[in-house]
């Protein structure tokens, strides 16, 4: 059966990220959206490894879930509609910062392992090279392909793609840090590297474009730094729910069935720009300014559409054959966010979400699978069109630059001038979460 996956998350241990990111508000939070594989994120952090041990139990080959009486309080606050198993596999991303060929490279990836015992091996080899316990995601001076080596010394089974392919400071194919092709940055191990990930501010028709890339599989996950992030992105299978299934089907291409996206513009490093002058350029823009912010005369950050521009050797518009799909997506609080004048946060939004949740059903179905005749019928109209709209690939956007996020908007805001939103039945209250 069909199912999300969203395999590069963070924990508590890791810099920057809310201290709810633990097993239990994962697990929930992976209910709510409809997600059924989730990673656990920060193997490498020995606080995070006890709490693996402590709190997940072996499933499915390769797989963990929840202990059971965990299990059971997580599913007693879920909708029933939501109450689904969920999956725990073992991941971590490492930031490397190293110098190859007289020049500075920093690169991030993400490590998967199917058993404790592989990632008590990785983390061995990795504490001789620097501090693991200093941050969920550790920065090591190591070369990419020596973490790729280390990656495989775990185990049957252990593997690595790289981190947000295209982020400008801290990726492989990065228009600061990076390769202008992954198997130039993993050497002699390239052919270990099956899949990539593209990150939030490109798409699969983006990477398309690069003819260097058909050979990998295009992965999307959240890197979520708190539960509620989780399946912003996410990459779908159709393949039994085993650690080993999923490997195959990144490696073959069997049982994959694309990804949930970000409209790429949302992303936060879509153009490129100048965040401390609010200067936000084209690529073109970009040239014609001889690579210069036109405000102050500094070097933008050159953003991903332009580095998909410089590698690229189709044209716009190319598909890979037998390529597998995508949808792209806005989260469902931005939606009614939008519709309601308020932020996504708000209370008011987040009663509906949950109203929404009880009534139909996880979050990305909501989005993509729950027919438009019945949320027609069943929810207010301005959502239901929104929804539609949203389908169809009919939204407005403002694209992101120099660590600024982008905005997707469904409507003109006269459009929503005197929109009934909030007439849903207000939810059932949950129980309170553990703080």
């Amino acid at each position: 059966m069909p199912f999300y996956a969203d395999l590069h998350i963070h924990s508590h241990y890791s810099r920057a990220c809310s201290r709810d990111c633990d097993l239990e508000h994962l697990a929930w939070w992976a209910g709510r959206k409809g997600i059924t594989v989730v990673g656990t994120g920060d193997f490498t952090h020995p606080g995070w490894r006890e709490e693996l041990g402590a709190n997940l139990v072996p499933a499915e080959p390769g797989m963990f879930r929840l202990r059971p009486d965990l299990e059971r309080e997580v599913h007693s606050r879920l909708p029933a509609a939501c109450r689904t198993p969920v999956r725990f596999v073992l991941s971590s991303e490492i930031s490397t910062i190293y110098k190859r060929d007289d020049r500075t490279r920093k690169v991030h990836h993400l490590l998967y392992a199917p058993s404790l015992a592989a990632v008590d091996e990785i983390t061995r080899r990795l504490a001789r090279v620097g501090n693991l316990a200093a941050d969920g995601r550790p920065i090591l001076g190591l070369d990419s392909r020596d973490l790729l080596e280390i990656t495989l010394a775990g185990g049957d089974g252990c593997y690595l793609v790289p981190a947000h392919a295209w982020t400008p400071w801290f990726a492989v194919l990065g228009s600061q840090s990076g390769f202008d092709r992954v198997s130039d940055c993993y050497a002699d191990l390239a052919d270990h590297i099956f899949a990539i990930e593209t990150g939030l501010s490109s798409d699969p028709e983006m990477n398309w474009r690069v003819s260097s890339l058909d050979n990998y599989r295009l992965v999307s996950n959240s890197d979520a730094h708190s539960p509620p992030m989780l399946g912003r992105e996410a990459t779908a299978f159709d393949v039994d729910v085993d650690y080993f299934a999923i490997e195959r089907s990144l490696r073959t291409g069997a049982g994959f069935g694309g990804t949930v996206e970000f409209f790429p513009e949302e992303g936060k490093y879509h153009l490129d720009g100048h965040r401390a002058c609010g200067v936000r350029t084209s690529p073109e823009e970009t040239r014609a300014a001889g690579g210069k912010c036109p405000a102050c005369g500094k070097t933008p950050t050159i953003g991903v559409q332009h580095r998909v521009d410089a590698l690229a050797d189709r044209p716009a518009g190319y598909r890979v054959p037998g390529a597998a799909g995508f949808a792209s997506f806005v989260p469902l609080p931005e939606i009614l966010g939008e519709i309601a004048g308020v932020g996504p946060k708000s209370k008011s939004v987040t009663a509906q979400v949950s109203a929404m949740v009880e009534r139909f059903g996880p979050e990305l179905s909501i989005l993509g699978e729950v027919p438009l005749d019945d949320l027609a019928a069943r929810a207010p109209s301005v959502v239901a069109e929104a929804i539609a709209r949203l389908r169809r690939g009919e939204v407005r956007r403002e694209a992101g630059y120099d660590g600024v996020y982008g905005t997707i908007r469904l409507f003109d805001p006269a459009e929503l001038s005197g929109a009934a939103l909030f007439d849903l039945p207000a939810p059932s209250a949950p129980r309170k979460t553990r703080a």
